[in-house]
C-alpha cells in the first residue's frame, strides 16, 4: 500500500515547481544560445528570457502565463503497489496545483465549450502509461502543453516513395509556416512510424528526452543533427525576431512501419519548455531527475 494522500501532494507540488522553474538542460541551453548570439536584438530577447526565469523563481510565480494543458507520461514498475489509484490521484494533483501554483484555467470541454477552472475534465489530464518489468518504482514525466507550442503540431502519412527526404521537407515546411507562432527557440520532436497516431505519440515522447540525447540508431542521430542545422539556418531567432538559432534541439523517435506507408508526426516545445521528471518509490521517497537537487 502507498500513502495516496502524500503521493497526490508530492505531484501537486512538483507540478507547481515545474511551472516556475525550467529543467536544468533547457536553462543551460538558453544560456549557451544567448552567449553565442551575435544579433543585438536577439541577444536582448535572450537576456529577457533569462531574467524572466530568475524572477519567476524569486517571486514564486509561473514562468509563463500559459501553464498549458497537463500531460502525464507514467512508467510504472510492475511491482509498484496500488496502480489503480494512481490516475485519480494525478487528476486530484492537477486540481490542487491549479489553486496552489497557481495554474491558468486552460481545459475547455469539447462540444460544450465550457471551462470549469480546474484543469481537469474529459481525459484531462491526459495520462500515457508504460510498464517497466522487474521494477518497484514509479516514474512520472509531466509536460505543460501550452497553446503556442501546440500550434505547429502536425501529422501526415506519406507515400513510401517520399522517403526520408519527404519527412525532412514536411518538417521544414511546417516549421517555416508555423514555428514562429510557438515562441522559439524550439525543441522539435519528430515521430516516424507506419500510422499517424503512432507517429504523433512518438513525437510527443521525443520532446520529453533530455537535450543532447541522440536517437540510438546512428542514421537517426545523423538526421537529428542535420535537421537541427537546417532549422537553425532558417534563423527564426528568439521569439521570431531573427537570430542565429531557431531550435534548442531536434529529437526523433521511431517505430517499425508497414512497407506501404511512412508517417511523420511533429510536436514542438517552446523556449519555456516546462518538462518535469520525478521517480518515486512505494514509501514516497523521490528523486527529481529534471531539476537536480530540487526539493518539494
Amino acid at each position: 500500500m502507498i500513502d495516496i494522500e502524500k503521493f497526490t501532494e508530492v505531484i501537486a507540488k512538483f507540478l507547481a515547481m515545474s511551472g516556475k522553474i525550467l529543467p536544468d538542460d533547457i536553462t543551460a541551453k538558453l544560456e549557451a544560445l544567448s552567449a553565442a548570439e551575435t544579433i543585438p536584438l536577439a541577444k536582448s530577447v535572450y537576456e529577457s528570457m533569462l531574467k524572466n526565469q530568475k524572477m519567476a523563481a524569486e517571486l514564486n510565480r509561473p514562468s509563463c502565463q500559459d501553464t498549458g494543458v497537463i500531460n502525464f507520461f507514467v512508467t510504472a514498475g510492475e511491482h509498484y503497489p496500488d496502480l489503480g489509484k494512481i490516475a485519480p490521484a494525478l487528476k486530484e494533483a492537477v486540481r490542487r496545483a491549479t489553486v496552489q501554483a497557481p495554474l491558468r484555467h486552460n481545459t475547455v470541454a469539447i462540444f460544450d465549450e465550457k471551462n470549469d477552472g480546474t484543469n481537469v475534465g474529459e481525459r484531462a489530464p491526459f495520462i500515457h502509461w508504460d510498464i517497466m518489468p522487474d521494477s518497484d518504482t514509479l516514474r512520472v514525466e509531466t509536460y505543460m502543453a501550452g497553446g503556442g507550442c501546440s500550434l505547429p503540431g502536425r501529422a501526415i502519412t506519406l507515400m513510401p516513395s517520399a522517403g526520408y527526404e519527404g519527412i525532412v521537407k514536411y518538417v521544414l515546411d511546417t516549421m517555416v509556416d508555423w514555428g514562429i507562432n510557438a515562441c522559439p527557440p524550439l525543441l522539435v520532436g519528430i515521430g516516424i512510424a507506419g500510422s499517424v497516431e503512432n507517429a504523433s505519440l512518438l513525437s510527443k515522447k521525443a520532446i520529453l528526452r533530455p537535450l543532447g540525447s541522440r536517437n540510438p540508431n546512428p542514421k537517426g542521430a545523423e538526421m537529428e543533427l542535420l535537421l537541427e542545422k537546417g532549422l537553425n539556418d532558417i534563423g527564426l531567432g528568439p521569439q521570431g525576431v531573427s537570430g542565429t538559432a531557431s531550435v534548442m534541439g531536434v529529437h526523433i523517435e521511431s517505430a517499425a512501419r508497414h512497407p506501404s506507408t511512412i508517417s511523420v508526426g511533429i510536436n514542438v516545445g517552446c523556449w519555456a519548455h516546462r518538462r518535469g521528471c520525478i521517480v518515486l518509490d512505494k514509501d514516497m521517497n523521490y528523486e527529481i531527475l529534471s531539476h537536480k537537487g530540487a526539493r518539494l
